[in-house]
């Protein structure tokens, strides 16, 4: 909730605010959405089915572990800092692979207070199941494509064992297919 007076733009009188608040939650542009944020360790990644669909091949060419992430200069993983998620209800594209989903978060890992109204108690990653970040990718309708990291801290996996690991090589597969110049309808 804003403070009083926060809520419309002084020079325009438009509604501010949060996206999802004022009706465009980042769901529906980016497919994920924020969900979760904590500032203490970051997780990892566990591969979930939707990494053997066909549609997603090229993203995982080269790496064959499940656990991805598990290592990195922000908080000792590549899941931290900020979490986003696919949300179908708030737009996420239901054409949207959920590759991978985050584990190992602390309780200080926390629900981001749009997600909440009263203050519940289970607010932390220990204990509640929705505190993880969506590894997704999907097509658009123009032939394009979304690959969400969802993940602040991704970047910080990168350099990790001379760029030779599995965030390095998964990131250059998405960087590689999406520099070539064909859509993905095809």
């Amino acid at each position: 909730m804003a403070e009083p007076g926060e809520y419309h733009h002084s020079f325009t009188g438009e509604l501010g605010g949060l996206w999802r608040r004022i009706g465009r939650p980042p769901n529906l542009i980016c497919g994920v959405g924020f969900i979760a944020q904590g500032f203490d360790v970051s997780g990892f990644y566990r591969r979930a089915p939707d990494a053997a669909d066909p549609r997603a091949a090229f993203i995982f060419e080269g790496v064959e572990d499940e656990i991805i992430g598990d290592f990195g200069l922000i908080g000792g993983g590549t899941a931290g800092i900020e979490l986003d998620c696919l949300t179908t209800e708030l737009g996420s594209p239901p054409n949207m692979l959920r590759l991978a989903s985050s584990d190992g978060h602390s309780p200080m890992m926390l629900l981001v207070n749009e997600e909440f109204g009263v203050v519940p108690p289970n607010l932390g990653a220990d204990v509640n199941p929705r505190v993880k970040a969506d590894l997704a990718f999907g097509e658009t309708a123009s032939g394009g494509a979304l690959f969400c990291t969802s993940s602040i801290a991704w970047c910080g996996s990168l350099s990790h064992n001379g760029y030779d690991n599995n965030i390095s090589r998964i990131t250059w597969n998405v960087l590689s297919r999406f520099l070539k110049d064909q859509d993905f309808s095809t």
